[in-house]
């Protein structure tokens, strides 16, 4: 074993960009009824549109080399080939943060709160805001993976990471995610607590007793009901992926569309978007997602992480500890799990809560900038 940290670029052959091409222009398209829009999943029409987008006009290479702007390595942790970006900032004293993200996303969902969070005064900020980012790769997600060994759950995950940062050399550290980045930057907090100065979460599960519903205000109650209404007609990738994750497999990683409908659907049910994704996301960037998912094929082994979990029993509601690290929540009203403060606060110890009128659960993509500010202000009280 060894704790070599190596240089790493993405470098997607010629042939591959090719061939995804071909297949695009090859595409068996399904059959849709008329007049349903979303409602049955990705439209025809609109999944049609983007294919063609990705296949005649999309720059791979282009954004690829925006990617390697930024400094990345990979490094072997238990056993695994772990991918991460590594941004230092300019400023002497800034502080570590790693920043996790969930699925679908990747490091791609990142692109534009790095250089704020690594150099503020270059974006009006103040320099004493300044972090030193990390962003990796989750195991068996992208440039790490695939994954050659089961049980990679959350808490795996959040212990790979904690070595990540102390093979980085860092004592203490901040730690910030959406989605399964929100999981494990909460494992963080409970498994490596002598490190992490604090966690900032743009996800955070609440589930109110039976004695709490009727003492909910409106704004609570509408948030339950977003929650209840994505448990009932928005999980079936879910149990999908936490049951079957290589069945799945076989259609995703042989047909880009059918990769492509399986994301963007999730960006415009989960987005504060109206009719399409690109209400609320880049086009360009969202694409980048999905082809980081297409050109390293990790369809399959990044839904593993919702199997293993699952099994695990170690999820968001699964054997809920309380943690006493401080807990900075961000609240967007298109988030597809509902966070009560009150009741967050009776397992979490709760420094920081905002609350926001737009936004959703890409916020890193949807709303950088305020993203970027809340994060800053969080980790002003703990520095």
């Amino acid at each position: 074993m060894t704790n070599d940290i190596r240089p790493f670029r993405i470098d997607i052959p010629q042939s591959d960009i090719d061939d995804l091409k071909d297949r695009l222009a090859r595409t068996r398209w399904p059959d849709m009824l008329d007049g349903v829009g979303w409602n049955y999943g990705a439209p025809l029409d609109y999944v049609k549109e983007l294919a063609e987008y990705w296949r005649t006009k999309y720059d791979w290479p282009v954004h690829e080399a925006r990617l390697n702007e930024f400094p990345q390595f990979t490094t072997t942790i238990d056993g695994e080939n772990v991918h991460f970006l590594h941004v230092r900032s300019p400023e002497p004293d800034a502080m570590p943060l790693l920043v996790t993200h969930g699925w679908p996303g990747s490091i791609a969902e990142f692109m534009r709160i790095i250089d704020p969070l690594t150099n503020p005064a270059a974006h009006g900020g103040d320099k004493k805001d300044a972090f030193h980012v990390v962003a990796p790769s989750i195991p068996g997600f992208a440039f790490s993976g695939p994954t050659k060994q089961t049980g990679w759950h959350m808490r795996r995950v959040a212990d790979a990471f904690a070595q990540l940062m102390a093979r980085l050399g860092y004592e203490r550290y901040f730690a910030h995610g959406g989605d399964w980045g929100a999981g494990i930057s909460r494992d963080l907090g409970l498994r490596d607590p002598d490190h992490v100065a604090g966690v900032h979460l743009t996800m955070l599960v609440t589930i109110p007793a039976a004695e709490d519903f009727s003492n909910l205000t409106p704004d609570e109650q509408k948030r339950l009901m977003r929650g209840q209404q994505f448990r009932t007609e928005g999980m079936g990738y879910f149990m999908l992926q936490s049951t079957k994750p290589q069945t799945l497999a076989y259609g995703l990683a042989d047909s880009p569309a059918g990769q492509l409908a399986w994301i963007a659907e999730k960006f415009k049910e989960w987005t504060d978007s109206k009719d399409r994704p690109e209400d609320a996301v880049d086009r360009d960037q969202l694409l980048t997602n999905v082809s980081i998912y297409w050109f390293t094929n990790t369809a399959g082994s990044s839904a593993r992480i919702y199997y293993e979990t699952t099994k695990a029993r170690v999820g968001f509601t699964d054997s809920v500890q309380a943690s006493t690290t401080p807990t900075g929540v961000a609240v967007f009203p298109r988030e597809i799990a509902p966070s009560i403060r009150r009741i967050a606060e009776r397992t979490n110890n709760i420094v920081h809560w905002s609350e926001f009128d737009r936004g959703g659960h890409f916020a890193a993509m949807e709303v950088p900038d305020v993203l970027v500010r809340d994060i800053r202000e969080f980790a002003r009280k703990l520095r």
